[in-house]
Protein backbone atom coordinates (compact mmCIF):
# COMPACT_ATOMS: atom_id res chain seq x y z
CA UNK A 1 0.00 0.00 0.00
CA UNK A 2 3.00 2.70 1.02
CA UNK A 3 4.59 1.59 -2.78
CA UNK A 4 1.34 2.71 -3.82
CA UNK A 5 0.83 5.95 -2.53
CA UNK A 6 4.67 6.33 -3.74
CA UNK A 7 4.10 5.91 -7.24
CA UNK A 8 0.49 7.97 -6.95
CA UNK A 9 2.03 10.66 -5.38
CA UNK A 10 4.75 10.60 -8.34
CA UNK A 11 2.77 10.10 -11.04
CA UNK A 12 0.52 13.27 -9.95
CA UNK A 13 3.57 15.47 -9.61
CA UNK A 14 4.58 14.33 -13.00
CA UNK A 15 1.03 15.31 -14.22
CA UNK A 16 1.13 18.82 -12.77
CA UNK A 17 4.38 19.45 -13.91
CA UNK A 18 2.98 18.39 -17.66
CA UNK A 19 0.49 21.04 -17.19
CA UNK A 20 2.34 23.74 -16.07
CA UNK A 21 4.58 22.93 -19.17
CA UNK A 22 1.70 22.77 -21.38
CA UNK A 23 0.35 25.94 -20.03
CA UNK A 24 3.79 27.74 -20.90
CA UNK A 25 5.10 28.85 -23.94
CA UNK A 26 7.61 26.64 -25.51
CA UNK A 27 9.02 29.14 -27.37
CA UNK A 28 9.40 31.36 -24.26
CA UNK A 29 11.26 28.52 -22.34
CA UNK A 30 13.43 28.15 -25.64
CA UNK A 31 14.43 31.66 -25.69
CA UNK A 32 14.86 32.06 -21.82
CA UNK A 33 17.16 28.86 -21.86
CA UNK A 34 19.44 30.37 -24.14
CA UNK A 35 19.39 33.39 -22.67
CA UNK A 36 20.43 32.07 -19.41
CA UNK A 37 23.43 30.50 -21.28
CA UNK A 38 23.94 34.48 -22.24
CA UNK A 39 23.58 35.41 -18.37
CA UNK A 40 25.77 32.67 -17.55
CA UNK A 41 23.73 31.73 -14.28
CA UNK A 42 24.51 28.08 -14.46
CA UNK A 43 27.95 28.75 -13.47
CA UNK A 44 27.85 31.00 -10.31
CA UNK A 45 24.37 29.04 -9.32
CA UNK A 46 25.73 25.34 -9.02
CA UNK A 47 28.37 23.72 -7.03
CA UNK A 48 30.82 21.52 -8.17
CA UNK A 49 29.36 18.13 -7.63
CA UNK A 50 25.78 19.32 -7.16
CA UNK A 51 23.15 19.93 -9.02
CA UNK A 52 22.52 22.71 -11.92
CA UNK A 53 21.20 25.77 -10.43
CA UNK A 54 20.90 24.80 -6.87
CA UNK A 55 23.25 26.93 -5.49
CA UNK A 56 25.52 26.47 -2.79
CA UNK A 57 29.06 27.93 -4.70
CA UNK A 58 30.90 29.47 -1.91
CA UNK A 59 32.37 33.23 -3.37
CA UNK A 60 34.84 35.50 -1.68
CA UNK A 61 34.30 38.82 -1.31
CA UNK A 62 36.18 41.34 0.96
CA UNK A 63 34.01 40.56 4.16
CA UNK A 64 33.46 36.68 3.58
CA UNK A 65 32.37 34.14 1.97
CA UNK A 66 28.46 34.02 0.66
CA UNK A 67 27.31 31.38 -1.17
CA UNK A 68 24.87 31.13 -4.37
CA UNK A 69 21.30 30.04 -3.70
CA UNK A 70 18.89 27.75 -5.27
CA UNK A 71 17.32 29.12 -8.36
CA UNK A 72 15.40 25.90 -9.45
CA UNK A 73 11.67 26.23 -9.36
CA UNK A 74 11.45 24.39 -5.85
CA UNK A 75 8.74 25.61 -3.83
CA UNK A 76 10.32 24.97 -0.68
CA UNK A 77 14.06 25.79 -1.26
CA UNK A 78 14.11 27.32 -4.66
CA UNK A 79 11.95 29.95 -6.33
CA UNK A 80 8.99 27.97 -7.12
CA UNK A 81 6.62 30.07 -5.71
CA UNK A 82 8.52 33.53 -7.21
CA UNK A 83 5.80 35.98 -9.33
CA UNK A 84 7.27 37.19 -12.70
CA UNK A 85 7.22 40.53 -10.53
CA UNK A 86 9.77 39.18 -7.97
CA UNK A 87 11.57 37.33 -10.06
CA UNK A 88 12.42 40.45 -12.20
CA UNK A 89 12.51 42.74 -9.03
CA UNK A 90 15.39 40.27 -7.75
CA UNK A 91 17.26 40.49 -10.82
CA UNK A 92 16.58 44.38 -11.48
CA UNK A 93 16.48 45.60 -7.68
CA UNK A 94 18.19 42.88 -5.73
CA UNK A 95 15.79 41.93 -3.50
CA UNK A 96 14.49 38.47 -2.75
CA UNK A 97 10.62 37.67 -2.66
CA UNK A 98 10.91 37.82 1.01
CA UNK A 99 12.02 41.10 1.15
CA UNK A 100 15.64 41.11 1.90
CA UNK A 101 18.15 42.76 -0.05
CA UNK A 102 20.89 40.65 -2.33
CA UNK A 103 24.69 41.15 -1.70
CA UNK A 104 25.92 43.11 -4.99
CA UNK A 105 28.34 39.90 -5.99
CA UNK A 106 24.47 39.30 -7.38
CA UNK A 107 24.72 41.03 -10.72
CA UNK A 108 21.56 42.91 -10.99
CA UNK A 109 23.39 46.27 -11.56
CA UNK A 110 23.90 44.63 -15.18
CA UNK A 111 20.53 42.77 -15.05
CA UNK A 112 18.41 45.89 -14.90
CA UNK A 113 18.99 46.73 -18.27
CA UNK A 114 17.21 43.65 -19.56
CA UNK A 115 14.27 44.04 -20.92
CA UNK A 116 10.70 43.13 -20.34
CA UNK A 117 10.42 40.65 -23.04
CA UNK A 118 14.05 38.75 -22.24
CA UNK A 119 13.09 39.18 -18.62
CA UNK A 120 9.44 37.21 -19.40
CA UNK A 121 11.36 34.76 -21.29
CA UNK A 122 14.39 33.84 -18.43
CA UNK A 123 11.51 33.70 -16.19
CA UNK A 124 9.16 31.07 -18.29
CA UNK A 125 12.70 29.25 -18.57
CA UNK A 126 13.20 28.85 -14.74
CA UNK A 127 9.69 28.08 -13.89
CA UNK A 128 9.10 25.44 -16.87
CA UNK A 129 12.60 24.78 -17.85
CA UNK A 130 14.61 23.54 -14.72
CA UNK A 131 14.36 20.62 -12.90
CA UNK A 132 13.26 21.48 -9.38
CA UNK A 133 16.04 20.40 -6.95
CA UNK A 134 15.43 20.44 -2.83
CA UNK A 135 18.53 22.02 -1.37
CA UNK A 136 18.55 24.45 1.20
CA UNK A 137 20.53 27.87 0.85
CA UNK A 138 23.68 27.88 3.04
CA UNK A 139 24.16 30.76 5.20
CA UNK A 140 27.15 33.55 4.13
CA UNK A 141 30.01 33.29 6.59
CA UNK A 142 30.27 36.84 6.89
CA UNK A 143 30.78 37.34 10.62
CA UNK A 144 27.93 40.16 12.78
CA UNK A 145 27.77 42.84 12.39
CA UNK A 146 28.59 43.22 9.00
CA UNK A 147 26.27 40.22 7.64
CA UNK A 148 23.42 42.70 8.60
CA UNK A 149 21.34 43.36 5.03
CA UNK A 150 20.14 46.46 5.51
CA UNK A 151 22.82 48.70 5.04
CA UNK A 152 22.66 47.09 1.75
CA UNK A 153 19.88 49.09 1.11
CA UNK A 154 21.82 52.38 1.51
CA UNK A 155 23.87 50.91 -0.85
CA UNK A 156 21.24 50.72 -3.66
CA UNK A 157 20.08 53.77 -3.03
CA UNK A 158 23.49 55.43 -3.51
CA UNK A 159 25.11 52.76 -6.27
CA UNK A 160 21.94 51.34 -8.36
CA UNK A 161 20.77 52.68 -11.48
CA UNK A 162 17.67 50.02 -12.48
CA UNK A 163 16.63 51.46 -15.39
CA UNK A 164 16.50 49.45 -18.98
CA UNK A 165 19.18 49.86 -21.39
CA UNK A 166 18.18 52.77 -23.90
CA UNK A 167 19.25 51.99 -27.54
CA UNK A 168 21.60 54.44 -28.83
CA UNK A 169 20.49 56.27 -31.81
CA UNK A 170 23.61 57.20 -33.63
CA UNK A 171 24.87 53.82 -33.83
CA UNK A 172 24.02 50.59 -35.73
CA UNK A 173 21.69 47.89 -34.58
CA UNK A 174 24.49 45.12 -34.10
CA UNK A 175 26.40 48.02 -31.85
CA UNK A 176 23.28 48.32 -29.96
CA UNK A 177 22.52 44.71 -29.48
CA UNK A 178 25.93 44.11 -28.49
CA UNK A 179 26.22 47.07 -25.64
CA UNK A 180 22.79 45.14 -24.61
CA UNK A 181 24.17 42.05 -23.90
CA UNK A 182 27.53 42.89 -22.49
CA UNK A 183 26.07 45.50 -20.17
CA UNK A 184 23.39 43.41 -19.46
CA UNK A 185 22.87 39.69 -19.61
CA UNK A 186 26.62 38.98 -20.23
CA UNK A 187 27.10 41.70 -17.49
CA UNK A 188 30.79 41.60 -18.41
CA UNK A 189 31.09 44.73 -16.01
CA UNK A 190 30.72 42.71 -13.08
CA UNK A 191 34.05 41.31 -13.37
CA UNK A 192 35.72 43.47 -16.08
CA UNK A 193 35.03 46.88 -14.18
CA UNK A 194 37.37 48.20 -11.18
CA UNK A 195 35.43 48.85 -8.21
CA UNK A 196 35.50 51.79 -5.63
CA UNK A 197 35.57 51.79 -1.85
CA UNK A 198 31.84 50.11 -1.12
CA UNK A 199 32.22 47.24 -3.67
CA UNK A 200 30.54 49.45 -6.39
CA UNK A 201 31.56 49.07 -10.46
CA UNK A 202 32.91 52.27 -11.29
CA UNK A 203 31.08 52.49 -14.25
CA UNK A 204 28.01 50.67 -15.77
CA UNK A 205 28.41 51.52 -19.31
CA UNK A 206 31.04 52.97 -21.87
CA UNK A 207 29.31 56.43 -20.95
CA UNK A 208 31.90 57.06 -17.61
CA UNK A 209 35.65 56.58 -17.74
CA UNK A 210 37.00 53.29 -15.97
CA UNK A 211 34.13 50.58 -17.78
CA UNK A 212 35.53 47.23 -18.69
CA UNK A 213 39.03 48.62 -18.01
CA UNK A 214 40.36 45.43 -15.78
CA UNK A 215 39.68 45.03 -11.99
CA UNK A 216 41.16 42.29 -9.73
CA UNK A 217 38.07 40.43 -8.14
CA UNK A 218 38.59 36.81 -5.63
CA UNK A 219 42.32 36.73 -6.11
CA UNK A 220 41.60 37.29 -9.86
CA UNK A 221 42.42 40.05 -12.05
CA UNK A 222 39.88 40.13 -14.90
CA UNK A 223 41.68 42.25 -18.18
CA UNK A 224 41.20 45.11 -20.03
CA UNK A 225 38.49 44.77 -22.85
CA UNK A 226 39.02 48.07 -23.94
CA UNK A 227 40.87 49.04 -26.89
CA UNK A 228 44.24 49.70 -25.20
CA UNK A 229 46.89 48.35 -27.16
CA UNK A 230 49.27 47.14 -24.71
CA UNK A 231 46.76 45.31 -22.24
CA UNK A 232 43.14 45.43 -23.76
CA UNK A 233 41.66 44.00 -27.01
CA UNK A 234 43.30 46.81 -29.52
CA UNK A 235 45.64 44.41 -31.68
CA UNK A 236 42.98 42.12 -31.88
CA UNK A 237 40.51 41.93 -34.63
CA UNK A 238 36.63 41.69 -34.12
CA UNK A 239 37.11 38.30 -35.65
CA UNK A 240 39.75 37.30 -33.44
CA UNK A 241 37.40 38.36 -30.08
CA UNK A 242 34.80 35.69 -31.53
CA UNK A 243 36.86 32.87 -32.03
CA UNK A 244 38.17 33.52 -27.93
CA UNK A 245 35.05 33.80 -27.25
CA UNK A 246 33.86 30.26 -29.09
CA UNK A 247 36.83 28.25 -28.07
CA UNK A 248 38.53 30.12 -25.54
CA UNK A 249 41.51 30.84 -27.27
CA UNK A 250 43.19 32.81 -30.40
CA UNK A 251 46.75 33.35 -31.35
CA UNK A 252 47.49 35.83 -28.40
CA UNK A 253 46.01 33.87 -26.00
CA UNK A 254 43.91 31.09 -23.87
CA UNK A 255 41.29 31.63 -21.57
CA UNK A 256 41.90 30.39 -17.46
CA UNK A 257 40.58 30.55 -14.45
CA UNK A 258 37.67 31.74 -14.19
CA UNK A 259 37.43 33.34 -17.75
CA UNK A 260 38.01 29.53 -19.10
CA UNK A 261 34.40 28.50 -17.20
CA UNK A 262 33.10 32.01 -18.62
CA UNK A 263 33.55 29.67 -22.16
CA UNK A 264 33.16 26.66 -21.19
CA UNK A 265 29.23 27.60 -19.75
CA UNK A 266 28.46 30.26 -22.14
CA UNK A 267 29.84 31.68 -24.53
CA UNK A 268 30.32 28.58 -26.27
CA UNK A 269 26.55 28.43 -26.33
CA UNK A 270 26.15 32.43 -27.73
CA UNK A 271 25.37 32.26 -31.38
CA UNK A 272 27.25 33.81 -33.97
CA UNK A 273 25.17 36.72 -34.97
CA UNK A 274 25.42 37.88 -30.82
CA UNK A 275 28.99 37.40 -30.21
CA UNK A 276 29.56 39.01 -33.62
CA UNK A 277 27.36 41.95 -32.10
CA UNK A 278 29.31 41.64 -28.70
CA UNK A 279 32.87 41.99 -30.86
CA UNK A 280 31.69 45.30 -32.33
CA UNK A 281 30.78 46.79 -29.30
CA UNK A 282 33.83 45.62 -27.50
CA UNK A 283 36.15 46.98 -30.61
CA UNK A 284 34.26 50.51 -30.20
CA UNK A 285 35.75 51.14 -26.92
CA UNK A 286 38.42 53.67 -26.61
CA UNK A 287 42.02 52.21 -24.91
CA UNK A 288 41.41 53.14 -21.35
CA UNK A 289 42.97 52.07 -17.64
CA UNK A 290 46.26 51.42 -18.97
CA UNK A 291 49.03 53.03 -16.57
CA UNK A 292 51.78 54.71 -18.29
CA UNK A 293 54.59 53.14 -17.88
CA UNK A 294 58.03 53.76 -19.55
CA UNK A 295 59.27 50.49 -21.63
CA UNK A 296 61.53 48.58 -19.27
CA UNK A 297 65.22 48.53 -20.55
CA UNK A 298 67.15 45.82 -18.87
CA UNK A 299 71.37 45.30 -19.08
CA UNK A 300 70.62 43.13 -22.29
CA UNK A 301 68.71 45.45 -24.09
CA UNK A 302 71.10 48.38 -23.12
CA UNK A 303 73.71 46.19 -23.97
CA UNK A 304 72.77 45.46 -27.73
CA UNK A 305 71.73 49.05 -27.96
CA UNK A 306 75.18 51.21 -27.04
CA UNK A 307 77.95 48.50 -27.00
CA UNK A 308 77.43 45.56 -29.09
CA UNK A 309 78.09 47.33 -32.44
CA UNK A 310 81.98 47.14 -31.19
CA UNK A 311 82.34 44.51 -28.74
CA UNK A 312 79.98 42.22 -30.35
CA UNK A 313 76.83 40.32 -29.30
CA UNK A 314 79.20 37.61 -28.28
CA UNK A 315 81.59 40.11 -25.91
CA UNK A 316 84.72 39.24 -27.89
CA UNK A 317 85.01 42.69 -29.09
CA UNK A 318 87.90 43.02 -31.86
CA UNK A 319 91.34 42.08 -31.48
CA UNK A 320 93.85 44.86 -30.91
CA UNK A 321 91.29 47.25 -31.21
CA UNK A 322 88.19 46.99 -29.39
CA UNK A 323 88.99 44.72 -25.99
CA UNK A 324 86.64 42.18 -25.45
CA UNK A 325 84.29 41.65 -22.29
CA UNK A 326 83.82 37.96 -21.87
CA UNK A 327 86.92 36.24 -19.63
CA UNK A 328 87.87 39.96 -19.53
CA UNK A 329 89.66 40.84 -15.99
CA UNK A 330 88.50 43.94 -15.84
CA UNK A 331 85.43 43.46 -15.87
CA UNK A 332 85.36 41.10 -13.58
CA UNK A 333 86.93 43.18 -10.95
CA UNK A 334 86.41 42.63 -7.25
CA UNK A 335 85.81 46.18 -7.08
CA UNK A 336 83.53 47.66 -10.22
CA UNK A 337 85.10 51.36 -9.76
CA UNK A 338 87.06 51.66 -12.68
CA UNK A 339 84.25 50.15 -14.93
CA UNK A 340 81.27 52.51 -13.91
CA UNK A 341 84.26 54.97 -14.63
CA UNK A 342 84.67 54.48 -18.34
CA UNK A 343 80.97 53.60 -19.25
CA UNK A 344 80.29 57.30 -17.73
CA UNK A 345 83.41 59.27 -19.22
CA UNK A 346 84.46 56.98 -21.95
CA UNK A 347 88.15 56.77 -22.74
CA UNK A 348 91.12 56.34 -25.08
CA UNK A 349 93.09 53.36 -25.74
CA UNK A 350 96.78 54.04 -25.27
CA UNK A 351 98.92 54.94 -28.49
CA UNK A 352 101.97 53.69 -28.88
CA UNK A 353 104.84 53.12 -31.57
CA UNK A 354 103.88 49.39 -32.02
CA UNK A 355 100.23 50.32 -32.60
CA UNK A 356 99.72 53.72 -34.23
CA UNK A 357 96.18 54.22 -34.28
CA UNK A 358 93.81 55.04 -31.51
CA UNK A 359 90.30 54.48 -30.42
CA UNK A 360 88.08 56.22 -28.35
CA UNK A 361 85.07 54.75 -26.17
CA UNK A 362 82.09 57.73 -25.83
CA UNK A 363 81.32 58.08 -22.25
CA UNK A 364 77.36 57.80 -21.43
CA UNK A 365 77.13 59.36 -18.31
CA UNK A 366 74.19 61.98 -20.04
CA UNK A 367 72.69 59.41 -22.03
CA UNK A 368 72.34 56.36 -19.27
CA UNK A 369 70.76 57.18 -15.52
CA UNK A 370 72.88 55.29 -12.14
CA UNK A 371 70.35 52.09 -12.76
CA UNK A 372 70.86 51.50 -16.55
CA UNK A 373 74.55 51.96 -16.11
CA UNK A 374 74.15 49.27 -13.07
CA UNK A 375 72.08 47.09 -15.46
CA UNK A 376 74.36 46.87 -18.33
CA UNK A 377 77.05 46.57 -16.15
CA UNK A 378 75.84 43.74 -14.48
CA UNK A 379 74.74 41.78 -17.82
CA UNK A 380 77.99 42.55 -19.11
CA UNK A 381 79.72 40.66 -15.30
CA UNK A 382 77.34 38.17 -15.46
CA UNK A 383 77.26 36.99 -19.27
CA UNK A 384 79.63 34.94 -21.71
CA UNK A 385 81.08 32.96 -18.98
CA UNK A 386 81.76 35.93 -16.89
CA UNK A 387 81.38 35.72 -13.18
CA UNK A 388 81.22 38.55 -10.85
CA UNK A 389 78.94 40.17 -8.34
CA UNK A 390 76.37 42.51 -9.94
CA UNK A 391 76.77 46.58 -9.74
CA UNK A 392 74.28 48.49 -8.00
CA UNK A 393 72.37 51.80 -8.52
CA UNK A 394 74.33 53.57 -5.57
CA UNK A 395 77.90 52.66 -6.47
CA UNK A 396 76.72 54.01 -9.69
CA UNK A 397 75.86 57.17 -7.79
CA UNK A 398 79.37 57.49 -6.13
CA UNK A 399 81.43 57.32 -9.01
CA UNK A 400 79.14 60.16 -10.85
CA UNK A 401 79.57 62.46 -8.08
CA UNK A 402 83.47 61.83 -8.48
CA UNK A 403 83.62 62.41 -12.24
CA UNK A 404 81.10 65.48 -11.16
CA UNK A 405 83.89 67.01 -9.46
CA UNK A 406 86.99 66.37 -12.02
CA UNK A 407 88.43 64.24 -9.10
CA UNK A 408 90.50 60.92 -8.87
CA UNK A 409 88.23 58.16 -7.51
CA UNK A 410 89.92 57.19 -3.81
Amino acid sequence: MKLMKTLGLAALLASAANVALAHADTDSVRRGAYLARVSDCIACHSAPGGKENAGGLPMDTPVGKIYSTNITPDKETGIGDYSYEDFARALRSGVAKEGHSLYPAMPYTSFARVNDNDMRDLYAYFMYGVAPVKQANRDSDIPWPLSMRWPLTLWRWMFHDDSRYQPDAGKSAEWNRGAYLVQGMAHCGTCHTPRGVAFQEVALSEKKPGYLSGAQLAGWYAGNLTGDAREGLGGWSADELVQYLQTGRNRYTAAFGPMAEVVHYSSQHINAADLSAIAVYLKSLPGAGAADIAPVRTGATLFFENCATCHQANGQGHDKVVPALAGSSAVMARDATSLIRVVLEGGVNARTRHLAWEYSMPGYAQQMSDQEVADVLTYMRQSWGNAASPVAAGDVAKVRGIVADGAHPK
